[in-house]
């Protein structure tokens, strides 16, 4: 498996798109404005795109983010980022997961690009978000026979796994909470493991996706 550099860190892009350079650190006083239509996004009211050829987040107002949330709207430059957690307590992933998968640290996430038709690997690091490229063969053992990877959109979902206490917890959430997970990393990281308050970062991010994930029988998508 190679591993490469993939997403830019949100600071190293300067002049990218601000729904990536939110999550680099604090956030500016300044109102955050859609990156469609120019009117200031009430915290409430904020969503995200993805601008699919460059593979960036956009920050959107509710409205404009309608626009790339109907039927039909998945060919388009944009496509929404949806707001469903799902989890599936009863088909955990089989140990060994993550020997297979070959990730250094423990936690990642896997989306799958449409434009290139494969799984796309990536975990938070000091750098940022960083790519391992996963061979067809080693995703479909590994994570092909989890229900949520039959659910998956591609580009605006993803598979997120977490390595702890010799169990891996998968969920499907929203791609864009994967790139706050690694703005938070990259903006606490220290020493070799990350350090303590990482930790403790890492800890309450995944309290909150546990508290947001239905299993699928139960989600209704927005």
């Amino acid at each position: 498996m190679s591993a490469s550099q993939g997403w830019a860190p949100p600071a190293a892009r300067p002049g990218g798109p601000r729904g990536l350079r939110r999550f680099a650190g604090p956030r500016a006083p300044r109102p955050e404005t859609c990156e469609l239509c120019g009117v200031a996004v009430a915290e409430d009211g904020h969503r995200h795109l993805v601008e699919i050829e460059k593979r960036a987040l956009a920050c959107a107002c509710t409205a404009c983010a309608l626009l790339f949330d109907r039927p039909g709207a998945a060919t388009g430059r944009y496509r929404a980022v949806p707001n469903r957690y799902l989890t599936d307590p009863d088909h955990p992933l089989e140990e060994g997961v993550w020997e297979q998968l070959q990730i250094p640290v423990s936690v990642a996430f896997f989306f799958r690009n449409a434009a290139l038709d494969r799984l796309v690997a990536l975990y938070p690091s000091p750098a940022g978000a960083t790519e391992s490229e996963l061979d067809p063969a080693t995703w479909q053992t590994a994570l092909g026979g989890n229900p949520l990877s039959a659910l998956l959109e591609p580009d605006v979902e993803a598979l997120l796994l977490r390595r702890a206490e010799g169990r891996t917890d998968c969920y499907l959430v929203p791609i864009d909470i994967c790139y706050e997970l690694v703005g938070r990393m990259r903006l606490l990281w220290q020493g070799f493991d990350g350090g303590s308050e990482a930790r403790a970062a890492l800890a309450a991010f995944f309290e909150q996706v546990e508290r947001r994930a239905k299993t699928p029988a139960k989600q209704v998508r927005p």
